[in-house]
């Protein structure tokens, strides 16, 4: 784990350099999308043991498997999600689970997406002493996608979208209006953050030069130019940008 900003570690996953982020004072602990593999939350929970810190919430951005997790040493803290998320991951349980494979014990895959929904904020008895997490929900990536924003610590957890790594990804042609207004309604933390955490890549210290590089694909691709996107290099991103493009020509035919 690295120390990102005071309190705020960050782990990244040998799967998809996913991250779990963990805010953490005064020996508690706020988790916020604990993943990946079976061992690496345990990782996480050994991690947490030895700096003797006590989880008090739990919160997940969004509805994909892989942001649902949680470990039975985490404890019975409460866990949060926005609205959309809590109920795609009550409505959506069986192919969620599913998604997970055939790595994950009982135990995990019972523990996955037992959130609850909060639109308004994070409840203080879920958060650290010294954070006051603000929630940014839309529909960019995902319904209810949220990205969580620490304003004392300037941190913006922007869940599965400004990725070093991952291209945009909306997931359905009628999506794109959403993602642009997404990343319209996180630029304003975008300016004001000194580092920004993905769901996917690495944490950075150049929000606004991500922010720009997202708009700037999604523009190519809606023009029906070729991006130049250095992430199209990046495993999985060459099918993304097929699809993404496909579905815009379809959806541009009468």
């Amino acid at each position: 784990m690295i120390e990102v900003a005071d309190g705020v570690l960050v782990a990244t996953s040998r799967v998809m350099s996913t991250t779990s982020t963990v805010l953490f004072r005064d020996g508690e602990a706020l988790l916020i999308d604990p993943a990946w593999m079976p061992d690496e939350l345990d990782a996480l929970a050994d991690e947490l043991d030895a700096r003797r810190l006590r989880v008090i919430g739990g919160f997940a951005t969004h509805a994909h498997h892989d942001h649902l997790l949680w470990h039975p040493r985490f404890g019975d803290a409460p866990r949060w999600a926005s609205a959309a998320t809590a109920a795609l991951a009550r409505d959506e349980r069986e192919a969620l689970s599913g998604a997970l494979g055939g790595d994950f014990a009982s135990e995990l895959v019972e523990l996955m997406g037992r959130v609850e929904a909060t639109d308004a904020a994070i409840p203080r008895a879920s958060v650290p002493r010294g954070f006051a997490p603000e929630l940014v929900v839309h529909d960019g990536h995902a319904p209810g996608h949220t990205a969580v924003w620490l304003p004392e610590q300037r941190v913006l957890i922007a869940g599965d979208m400004l990725s070093d790594l991952e291209l945009p990804l909306p997931f359905e042609p009628d999506n794109l209006p959403s993602y642009a207004a997404a990343l319209d309604l996180i630029a304003p933390y975008v300016a004001h953050a000194d580092v920004v955490i993905p769901g996917h890549g690495s944490p950075g210290t150049d929000a606004t030069r991500r922010l720009d590089a997202d708009r700037r694909y999604l523009d190519d691709v809606i023009a029906g130019r070729v991006p130049t996107d250095p992430r199209l290099a990046n495993a999985g991103m060459p099918e993304a940008y097929e699809r993404l493009a496909a579905l815009v020509a379809g959806a541009a035919d009468p």
